[in-house]
């Protein structure tokens, strides 16, 4: 298995550290930068180590229409009656706004970054100094874009949801050969939400195996559960949408931690990484006091100088201060030393 790390912001990612949690606000500020500071103290206080935005523009986006592919019909859809620029016109994060949500972001110990979704977005990043680029699902086979943000040198973090095999190598060559030396890329199921049987968290070794890079998941699904799994497959970076409250309502909110469940999220998985460990049989140091529980071979019953150890008066229980219960077909028929009294733990030496 390789060993690899990346240093984000002095953060760094590894399966030699505890798993890298990114707070997502996307668009759950519901055009409030109040209630976007108010989600950055949120996350602070729930011990997630990264906030990350999106930049972009409605007309960065796509095209104002309302309708044949430019409008969302699926019956199945959070967005469906919407058109595509409707939505995005709801959600995005104002540009003017990153300068003093990153600001606040750093004062609280977080690390603050974003998704560009065009190259004027990386542009725009650059000048605010972030210190990583996080591509999107949908942006996974933008050559163009990933090249940019590539370019700059910094980490790219890249979710794979609905990239093929061959796709995610153009990617990865592309970010590669553009100047990009650490990528983590994010097993990611791009439904919303997602369901847990589809998260198929089995590619994430098999990510870092084809790919040589760290790897995580970005969880659209609800719950800690499939991260807290993830985190046995090797997931060092977790990423889940985040917002105060479920029901205040916005575009993301349906299938968003609430801080409750982001605090859950960061214990849980460090958990998970802490239980890994490494292979190990016998006793751990931990366990040393617990040898004395073990079953041994115990007088249960009082017995004379010569008499006959019988399963009467010689029975395996605990504690483990006399001989393993192995010896038990050894010690009958035997005859005792001297007296023992009930309760002496037996060895060899009281065996005549």
């Amino acid at each position: 298995m390789i060993e690899v790390t990346t240093v984000i912001a002095g953060r760094k990612i590894g399966r030699h550290c505890p798993p890298f949690i990114i707070a997502e606000m996307s668009g759950n500020h519901n055009q409030s930068l109040e209630r976007a500071l108010e989600i950055v103290d949120a996350a602070a206080k729930t011990g997630a180590h990264a906030l990350k935005l999106q930049t972009y523009t409605p007309d960065t986006m796509t095209l104002d229409l309302d309708e044949r592919e430019f409008h969302i019909n699926d019956p199945n859809s959070l967005w469906s009656g919407t058109s595509l620029y409707k939505l995005y016109d709801e959600a995005y994060t104002p540009w003017e706004w990153h300068k003093p949500i990153f600001d606040h972001a750093r004062k609280l110990g977080l690390i603050p970054f974003s998704t560009p979704f065009d190259e004027s977005a990386v542009d725009f990043l650059e000048t605010l100094e972030v210190p990583a680029y996080k591509i999107a699902s949908f942006e996974n086979t933008d050559l163009p874009l990933i090249r940019r943000a590539a370019a700059t040198g910094k980490p790219l973090i890249i979710s794979t949801g609905m990239a093929t095999v061959a796709e995610l190598d153009e990617t990865v060559r592309a970010a590669r050969e553009a100047g990009c030396n650490d990528i983590i890329l994010l097993k990611c199921t791009s439904t919303y939400p997602a369901n847990a049987t589809n998260a198929n968290i089995l590619t994430i070794p098999h990510l870092r195996k084809l790919f040589d890079c760290e790897v995580g998941l970005s969880d659209h699904t609800l719950g800690i559960g499939v991260s807290v799994a993830s985190v046995a497959l090797g997931a060092t970076v977790i990423e889940k949408h985040f917002t105060l409250n479920r029901a205040d309502g916005g575009v993301d909110s349906a299938f968003s931690m609430e801080p409750q469940e982001m605090q859950a999220l960061v214990i849980e998985t460090e958990r998970a990484w802490q239980a890994l460990g490494k292979v190990s049989y016998g006793t751990t140091v931990a366990e040393q006091a617990s040898l004395k529980f073990r079953r041994s071979l115990y007088v249960c019953k009082d017995t004379a100088a010569d008499e006959v150890f019988t399963t009467e008066n010689v029975r395996a229980i605990r504690p483990g201060m006399g001989l393993a219960p192995k010896h038990l077909d050894v010690v009958l028929g035997r005859k005792a030393k001297v007296a023992l009294a009930k309760g002496t733990a037996l060895t060899w030496d009281l065996l005549s």
